[in-house]
């Protein structure tokens, strides 16, 4: 018996070993395709290179790297309107768990909503804001139901079918959490009560969650932000 346990302690070690060896290449191999890319290479190209190391970071334990980096890529992302690699840097802050972790959640919520980026993204940040929320908040209602708004305005195909199955089956969970919905009467109900069925009315209620998180201390000028927004 001392010896299975000793063999099995090795090889979990071994295991780790292995895995952080993994992960140290996979560092060094990203870190040299970035230094290939030629001085006209696209940012884009760069910065979803850039976030593909943040990613490997978080594995490797690297938190305060990982957030370091991805903090640099986010003004990057934003001052050439990479919206997408934006929230991505946002979405590995978050992941780092720091102080500020929840500030960029909310960022990275904020560009998700704010520009047509991936639905399946944007709705991903807001699944953070869900899973991080009291079982009675309003706002995970709120976050739920802009994830089925996005999906509705901007999946298409298959996408589309999948995204908005799983954004309803977030908001039947909200549901349960905050009111012990079961039945689909009880939950048009509840639906209508929270105003969760009019954009007009939860967005701007989303803003206001988003603002609490960030303490009104924002990375960027959201008005000037918003003049940038596609026609």
């Amino acid at each position: 018996m001392q010896t299975e346990t000793y063999l099995g302690g090795s090889e979990c070690a071994t295991d780790a070993e292995t895995s952080a060896k993994v992960l140290e290449l996979q560092l060094k191999e990203l870190e040299q395709q970035i230094e290939a890319l030629g001085t006209d290479a696209p940012l884009d190209e760069r910065l979803r290179l850039t976030l593909d190391m943040c990613y490997s970071m978080l594995q490797a334990n690297m938190g305060q790297e990982a957030w370091d980096l991805a903090r640099k890529t986010l003004d990057q992302a934003v001052g050439d309107e990479l919206w997408l690699r934006a929230v991505e840097a946002c979405d590995v802050m978050f992941q780092t768990e720091a102080t500020e972790a929840v500030k960029a959640l909310a960022h990275g919520i904020w560009l998700g909503v704010t520009f047509p980026v991936d639905p399946e993204l944007s709705v991903a940040m807001l699944q953070h804001l869900i899973d991080d929320s009291p079982d009675r908040s309003d706002g995970a209602g709120v976050a739920a139901a802009t994830a089925c708004y996005l999906v509705d305005l901007r999946a298409v195909g298959k996408q589309r079918d999948e995204l908005m199955f799983f954004s309803n089956q977030l908001l039947g969970q909200v549901a349960r959490r905050h009111s012990q919905v079961e039945e689909q009467e009880i939950f048009d109900f509840w639906v209508q009560q929270l105003e969760l069925d009019d954009p007009e009315k939860f967005l701007p209620r989303l803003a206001q969650v988003l603002d609490i998180m960030t303490g009104g201390r924002w990375w960027f000028d959201r008005d000037e932000l918003r003049s940038r927004i596609p026609a």
